[in-house]
């Protein structure tokens, strides 16, 4: 579990976050949505500690975030944020088993359960047979999927991904996404595109200039009403089946 209550932030005096409250439930997908600017990314590093809120609180598993030393905090969250990590002279294999860094002791190397985790996730991700390749080698899209990778190395109870479908071609997206759900960890993702949130978030909470502009399932919160005063464009709703999918129009300037 993990909840954000009245979260307010700002850069230089500047508001960002106004009053933000977030719950992700066990096991559950949430999606933060919202256009460019609305504070996605930011609350996003709030949640995971990157950045310390002005006001309001986050608690993991009922446990105050601010309180959870560094070493703790790597065991119950999993962060796939957008910057990538410098260009080290690392492989792709050794990218990944620094997920399991967390679970180390101080003085003591990976074991070989280390390195079958790594290897685990790899395959999960499509990229078993690239382990030897160095990073610096590889395309912006195998690179996401390494980073999540090693999130999923990590093995924890939570899972925080900003905008993990950049740089993926459409297979892969619905690949990763896909995956996420079905691992089962509490997780909250940072997502552009609605109908990819549509079809694999449980839950969606909409940002508009840093304040909450709805929250709540996903198919109460994708709806024409909802969407259009945030976004400034007409939708359209389509039953897919299993879910709802989303049909754009620009407004006409005037």
């Amino acid at each position: 579990m993990l909840h954000a209550s009245d979260i307010t932030f700002a850069y230089g005096g500047a508001p960002v976050l106004a009053g933000v409250d977030l719950r992700a439930g066990s096991g559950g997908v949430v999606g933060l949505i919202g256009p460019n600017g609305s504070g996605k990314s930011t609350l996003l590093r709030v949640l995971y500690a990157a950045l310390r809120p002005h006001g309001g609180t986050v608690l993991i598993d009922g446990d105050p975030l601010a309180a959870l030393p560094g070493r703790d905090l790597a065991r119950r969250v999993a962060v796939v944020a957008q910057e990538h990590p410098p260009e080290l002279p690392v492989t792709v294999a050794d990218m990944v088993l620094l997920g399991r860094a967390p679970h180390r002791g101080a003085l003591r190397g990976y074991t070989d359960g280390d390195h079958a985790a790594a290897a685990a996730a790899l395959r999960r991700v499509g990229m078993r047979a690239h382990a030897d390749r160095d990073c610096a080698t590889l395309s912006g899209g195998e690179k996401q999927r390494v980073l999540i990778a090693r999130a999923l190395a990590q093995d924890t109870a939570h899972l925080l991904l900003d905008e993990p479908t950049n740089h993926l071609d459409i297979r892969y997206q619905h690949e990763v996404l896909r995956l996420v759900r079905e691992i089962g960890v509490t997780t909250v993702v940072v997502l552009h595109d609605l109908n990819l949130a549509a079809r694999y978030c449980d839950h969606l909470v909409l940002l508009d200039a840093g304040r909450v502009a709805a929250a709540g399932p996903t198919a109460a919160v994708l709806t024409p009403g909802v969407l259009e005063p945030v976004y400034r464009v007409r939708v359209r709703t389509v039953d897919d089946g299993d879910c709802v999918q989303l049909i754009f129009q620009a407004v006409s300037g005037g």
